[in-house]
């Protein structure tokens, strides 16, 4: 009998090990998905500066007195190279595709989306361009048409103040007189 409880003893000594190797080899792949995650993120800001780079000469051509890009990658979450603050790149689900978004009243819009960088190049230079129209478009002023000079109005308030006075006065003295005549 003693046999039957020194097996349960060891059965029961055993599981924690176990379960604690469990654990800790848990723990190990958990890092390593990890590390994993952080090296695929790490790939996608690789590659965002890359195209960044691309971009370089398309932006230098931009006037300095249009503001309207505001251009860098911000590491989050999810990676993305901004081009202005409703446009931005971000990598697809497969690492490797660059696509090209704008988000607008009705939704997120996939502007391009491609592998190559030259490809995004030349969609970010036509979104580019549409924007700096735009701008143009609505920085144009409409004629100004001479001023209307409005006739300051005469002084009728006050004529026709004086004139409601005076058949007020007119009034009441007939009305006087009429009294007085009757009680005659």
């Amino acid at each position: 009998m003693s046999n039957a409880q020194n097996t349960g003893n060891e059965a029961r000594d055993m599981r924690p090990t176990r379960l604690r190797d469990a654990l800790r080899q848990a723990r190990i792949e958990a890092a390593d998905r990890t590390g994993v995650v952080v090296e695929l993120r790490d790939a996608e800001v690789a590659r965002l500066e890359i195209l960044n780079e691309a971009l370089d000469p398309l932006f230098a051509e931009v006037p300095e007195q249009v503001d309207l890009f505001d251009r860098g990658v911000s590491q989050g979450e999810t990676p993305r190279l901004w081009i202005d603050v409703v446009a931005h790149i971000v990598m697809g689900r497969d690492k490797r595709i660059y696509r090209f978004v704008q988000d607008t009243r009705f939704g997120r819009i996939v502007l391009a989306e491609s592998h190559e960088v030259p490809v995004i190049v030349d969609a970010v230079t036509g979104y580019v361009a549409r924007r700096m129209v735009e701008r143009e478009h609505a920085m144009v002023t409409m004629p100004v048409a001479e001023p209307v000079v409005e006739k300051k109005p005469r002084r009728r308030g006050l004529g026709m103040f004086v004139l409601g006075f005076v058949l007020g006065a007119v009034a009441l003295f007939g009305l006087a007189l009429y009294a007085s005549l009757k009680n005659f």
